[in-house]
């Protein structure tokens, strides 16, 4: 069954792994971006055409709109949460003075706390930040802090400074033999939100001040950052926090105290409106999403393009942007991927193409696997062996790279294993795939944070994870009637 939490497997340690698949050619993205993504949800006036500047950032923004996308894991649809999220950055808009402004509003399908904001208006959010928040308030203070670092230039700022499409394209190249893209991909997001320290707290001010002015409540935010910082030791415990907002949105004790400070210089009394955010992100897909395949203990399954294939025993698979990769121990690496190769060329002319350093051309072979072509060769450089395998499916070239340090024949064995389980899969295999999302239930009468997250009882960390994201403690009470989230398995 699919763990209701993300893998946090940490991307530097396959890299160090990877970084010895040398090979010379990009990959493509077969499996990153299933079709039926959804559409961003727009927060729109009539507004006249972009001159100067602003056309300058509206550029950048829609050059890198898609790249950002890509590096995500694709678009999130759903609808109640983009009408809800619209809805508030139209508020937000006409209380920071731009009511004419044209934003975009994108939900990326990704478990990853985080939002942030592209020049040209284009501004993001997780699935993940979505299911952390608990009211209409908190999501309006991510939003608004947003919306305050393109109303005070930030993004232009730190675009001029290092231009977005030399940060996503480090990402995009999918060329080995530099970090491993996982670990690229890390960084590029960690880039996309790097304001400065000054720059946040500006944001903040700015965020609750256009908050409070929509009718928030302004003491969201603060809220919010604590809620955040909560999730994040849960995740990662006392280490360095991945890529979410927390770490690329610096949070400290002081930081908070400010935003605490200035709310309290707003008016009271504004909008929390819980129900309405716990109707609208009822049904939330969780965690890791199956649209990007699923793991279950040493098989990989893709429900979008219906394949699956098992890797041997002792590797511990991981997705990633466009490929599938796992190590195991400290010696032995695996990557899984597509790419395009023209029909008129042979695999075994494929695999000589040059794509592989220190390829064996007389250790190529071809044979029929499971009804389709493939090819298989070795290769060794100075600390590594590879065996790699390419097969015809769907009208692709998919690829698996298997790299040791030393070479053996249960290195060899596990490598040919591999590949033939490679297959469509069968109503059987899809009928494994777990849905994980974000369920409200109501409180009744008698109830408490503790019976409530006996709910989730069955799940690891169920009951931990419980209290995160209700922004509970074991001993508070909860109200009857009133709405708080559990995660569910089916």
């Amino acid at each position: 069954m699919m763990s209701a939490m993300r893998s946090w497997t940490q991307p530097w340690r396959i890299g160090l792994m990877l970084a010895a698949l040398v090979l010379l050619g990009g990959c493509t993205e077969m499996f990153g971006n299933p079709p039926g993504g959804g559409d961003t949800a727009q927060a729109t006036s009539p507004v006249d055409t972009p001159t100067g500047q602003d056309a300058e950032d509206a550029v950048i923004g829609q050059r890198e709109h898609p790249r950002i996308i890509a590096t995500y894991g694709g678009i999130y649809s759903d609808r109640p949460a983009e009408i809800m999220l619209a809805h508030i950055v139209g508020r937000l808009l006409t209380a920071a003075g731009q009511p004419n402004t044209q934003y975009t509003i994108t939900v990326l399908d990704t478990a990853d706390v985080n939002a942030f904001a592209l020049p040209g208006g284009y501004i993001y959010v997780t699935r993940g930040i979505l299911a952390l928040a608990n009211d209409t308030s908190e999501i309006a203070a991510v939003l608004a802090h947003e919306i305050a670092h393109v109303v005070l230039h930030h993004a232009r700022a730190r675009s001029n400074k290092q231009r977005t499409d030399q940060l996503v394209d480090k990402v995009m190249t999918g060329v080995f033999g530099q970090a491993n893209d996982a670990a690229a991909q890390q960084q590029s997001r960690l880039s996309m939100a790097a304001f400065s320290q000054q720059q946040e707290l500006e944001a903040d001010q700015k965020g609750i001040e256009i908050a409070s002015g929509a009718g928030y409540d302004p003491f969201a935010a603060s809220r919010f950052l604590a809620a955040m910082g909560r999730f994040s030791k849960f995740s990662y415990g006392d280490a360095a926090q991945a890529d979410d907002f927390l770490s690329s949105h610096p949070s400290t004790p002081d930081r908070i105290q400010k935003a605490t400070a200035l709310a309290q210089s707003m008016p009271a009394g504004g909008e929390r409106d819980r129900k309405a955010y716990m109707d609208a992100i009822d049904g939330l897909a969780f965690g890791a999403s199956p649209q990007q395949g699923t793991i279950i203990g040493q098989r990989y399954i893709q429900p979008a393009l219906k394949f699956t294939f098992t890797v041997p025993d002792g590797y511990k698979l991981q997705t990633g942007q466009g490929a599938v990769v796992g190590i195991a121990g400290d010696s032995e690496a695996v990557r899984f991927d597509s790419a395009e190769v023209p029909q008129s060329l042979s695999l075994t002319d494929y695999l000589k193409s040059g794509w592989i350093a220190g390829l064996d051309p007389n250790s190529v072979n071809e044979a029929t696997v499971n009804g389709m072509d493939t090819a298989t060769g070795t290769a060794k450089t100075d600390q590594w062996s590879f065996r790699v395998s390419v097969a015809r499916f769907q009208g692709e070239v998919v690829r698996f790279i298997f790299a040791a340090k030393s070479d053996s024949a249960r290195f060899e064995q596990g490598a040919e294993a591999t590949l033939a389980s490679f297959r469509p899969t069968t109503p059987a295999d899809l009928s494994q795939i777990r849905k994980v999302s974000v369920k409200i239930i109501t409180a009744r009468a008698g109830d408490t944070a503790a019976s409530l997250a006996l709910r989730m009882a069955s799940m690891s960390r169920g009951i931990d994870l419980f209290y995160v994201l209700n922004n509970l403690l074991p001993g508070d009470p909860v109200v009857a009637g009133q709405q708080y989230k559990i995660i569910t398995v089916n």
